[in-house]
């Protein structure tokens, strides 16, 4: 499966950014989705997930209330809509597929950066 992450960039603290992770090469509706993201520094760290039939979501405390985590099966590809972001939220941004019933993600994507000014 090959992971195709878009959509970071440079947003002021208050603003919304939407990130998309394009799947493909795999049957993308049997994985559970993630996103993960590292700041500058910083260890990789868990943001949100979906499972596959898009019924199921968890959040990291920090995004809980800002950010959701969707996913469209048809066009293979998983979305995270950043709400009400902070210069906290600053990183390089990572979607993650994994095989339903695995503890480890199986593929990564390139990542893509979100800045978010003050």
């Amino acid at each position: 499966v090959q992971l195709q992450a878009s959509g970071g960039g440079l947003v002021q603290a208050g603003g919304s950014l939407r990130l998309s992770c394009a799947a493909s090469g795999g049957s993308f509706s049997s994985y559970t989705m993630g996103w993960f993201r590292q700041a500058p520094g910083k260890e990789r760290e868990f943001v949100a997930r979906i499972t596959w039939s898009g019924s199921g979501t968890v959040y990291a405390d920090s995004v809980k209330g800002r950010f959701t985590i969707s996913r469209d099966n048809a066009k293979n590809t998983v979305f995270l809509q950043m709400n009400s972001l902070k210069p906290e939220d600053t990183a390089v941004y990572y979607c993650a597929a994994k095989r339903i019933g695995n503890v480890d993600y199986d593929y990564w994507g390139q990542g893509t950066l979100v800045t978010v000014s003050s």
